[in-house]
């Protein structure tokens, strides 16, 4: 016949958990992690065979993404005039309407090739129509020349906030770029922001103006590097520097 329980043990119980309770402690820890969601074993024990089963790997996501395609180098335009037509309309340059796409401008051969980022928000039929098109008008009139006589491009074909610069390297935006200059065949070369600078194999400059070459497919152009347009209405000490770099530049 069993005993009932001592009725100073029970006070003793009771009076150990009202302590912790009011020292705050009102809920119990282990060390060992518990698998709640993994099924419950059968009786008896887990089944060997069940435990030389090999784990399937998780079935592939039917509803993923596929991996962004790229841009076969065989496609690109062999030359300038095709460059510009293909440039409007080819799809995996960029999302977006192709209505929005800028197209570049200028002669072949300039003297100067100035490559920004991408086009303006404002931009409709031209490139660069809006604050940062002033700011590059009163640099090359500064220069001694105006966007008549160099040829003006852009990394991207459209205006794209916040676009992905390492995806788009992956597409290989970069390659077109590094074509698009060969083509070009500049005298001199001007990259305004460091993301359409990494496009062709450079670190973005630290400073206002950096000196460069843009070495492609045995060609070597003299390159200097800016901030982007952006950055230079935002910094006025910048205008300077970039100046002094430019007389430096075109001295030799």
């Amino acid at each position: 016949m069993d005993q009932p329980p001592n009725p100073a043990f029970l006070d003793d119980i009771t009076g150990a958990l009202d302590w912790w309770r009011d020292a705050g402690v009102d809920l119990d820890f282990v060390d060992e992690p518990t698998a709640w969601l993994a099924p419950p074993e059968p009786e008896g024990g887990a089944n060997p065979a069940e435990e030389r089963r090999p784990v399937r790997a998780p079935a592939a996501d039917v509803d993923a993404a596929p991996p962004p395609a790229r841009l076969d180098p065989a496609s690109l335009p062999a030359d300038l005039a095709a460059f510009t037509p293909w440039w409007l309309n080819e799809p995996l340059l960029c999302g977006g309407e192709l209505s929005t796409r800028i197209a570049p401008q200028g002669p072949a051969g300039a003297d100067l090739m100035i490559v920004v980022e991408e086009p303006e928000a404002e931009d409709r039929e031209a490139l660069l129509s809006g604050p940062q098109g002033k700011l590059l008008d009163a640099i090359l009139s500064a220069f001694g020349t105006q966007r008549e006589g160099v040829y003006l491009a852009s990394a991207l074909p459209r205006h794209t906030p916040g676009p992905d610069w390492p995806a788009l390297q992956e597409r290989g935006l970069g390659q077109v770029l590094a074509h698009h200059v060969s083509l070009v065949a500049p005298k001199r070369l001007i990259v305004l922001g460091g993301n359409a600078l990494s496009l062709i194999g450079h670190e973005s400059p630290q400073g206002p103006a950096v000196l460069r070459s843009f070495n492609h497919e045995g060609a070597s152009i003299p390159l200097l590097a800016s901030w982007a347009l952006t950055a230079l209405l935002g910094q006025p000490r910048a205008k300077p520097v970039l100046w002094k770099a430019w007389l430096e530049w075109t001295a030799a």
